[in-house]
């Protein structure tokens, strides 16, 4: 069990460390999407160059996080409310996640694959905290 949890930690550093960094060299494939949401709510406020910037930097410290076991529940609530903010484009830009009723667009399912890493993220959450529970 303990190999799961550490595959499950070093599996949600890849993802976000990798994503985050992807932005914070202004080449993620994910950045007109984050443009078009930033248009929607933030436009006026911070150049889109600076905050995809720290965007990125933030997603990579949420990488960086899940690898200290300490700080898990403080990943976990990281995870949660970026997790959300990365939902709103299904309601803030329907054209952009749906072809159809129910019907997601490649973008959508981008976005509702992140059902799974809020799963992984509950689950590291629940194994660390029973850490005594776990055979070696």
């Amino acid at each position: 069990m303990n190999n799961l949890l550490l595959l499950g930690r070093i599996s949600l550093f890849v993802i976000f460390f990798w994503f985050g960094l992807l932005k914070v060299l202004g080449i993620s494939p994910a950045e007109p999407l984050v443009h078009n949401l930033f248009d929607q709510l933030l436009s006026g406020w911070i150049p889109f160059s600076t905050f995809n910037k720290l965007f990125g930097l933030a997603e990579c410290g949420i990488g960086i996080i899940w690898l200290i076991p300490n700080l898990t529940k403080m990943a976990t609530i990281i995870l949660l409310v970026h997790m959300t903010a990365t939902f709103l484009p299904v309601f803030f830009l329907p054209n952009d996640t749906w072809q159809d009723w129910f019907t997601p667009t490649l973008v959508g399912q981008y976005i509702i694959k992140n059902l799974a890493l809020i799963s992984l993220g509950l689950f590291i959450l629940k194994l660390n905290e029973n850490k005594s529970l776990i055979p070696a």
